[in-house]
């Protein structure tokens, strides 16, 4: 049974670092699922406290993931009209995976804020102007998009490596 709860944690472990990237699954969830399924061996004892601080990690990363895109779009000036663009064009992005997935939200966020800026201001802004902003804004939400996906490659990363450090110690 201890292979079987191996075999299928680690499984859960490839499926959160690919989840770090593909936006549909939750990826730290599903490496902190794997953490816990080790945990069942006969064994593998972790500590309560690892097992509270890579849930807590996975939790706040995968809440930030969605919080920070939106933020980097407003703090970039960017309306809501941009940050809904950004969500769009990263759901039309996964059909152009892997370069779809990072270029769509920010082609989605510059489009909503060309229609945006376009539909607000008829006549006071000058075309360059709009264009100026649309883009800042669209980069805003490409840099928050990134560094969502750091930060969960980066919590992912860390609970397969106290994976592979407990079953190296623990069966080998």
């Amino acid at each position: 049974m201890d292979i079987a709860l191996i075999i299928i944690g680690f499984i859960f472990i490839l499926a959160g670092i690919v989840g770090c990237i593909l936006p549909i699954i939750p990826g730290p969830p599903l490496s902190f699922v794997g953490l816990l399924l080790l945990h069942f061996t006969a064994p593998v004892d972790l500590t309560t406290f690892t097992l509270i601080l890579t849930a807590s990690l996975a939790i706040v990363a995968t809440v930030l993931d969605y919080i920070v895109p939106v933020w980097g779009t407003k703090k970039a000036g960017g309306s809501k009209w941009g940050t809904r663009g950004s969500g769009i064009g990263l759901i039309i992005g996964l059909f152009f995976a892997p370069t779809g997935i990072f270029v769509g939200p920010f082609i989605g966020a510059l489009l909503g804020e060309l229609l945006y800026h376009h539909s607000k201001n008829k006549d006071s802004i000058k075309d360059s102007e709009k264009f100026g902003k649309s883009l800042k804004a669209a980069l805003g939400s490409f840099v928050g998009l990134m560094f969502g996906v750091v930060l969960k490659l980066a919590v992912s990363c860390f609970i397969a490596f106290l994976f592979v450090k407990e079953v190296i110690e623990s069966f080998f």
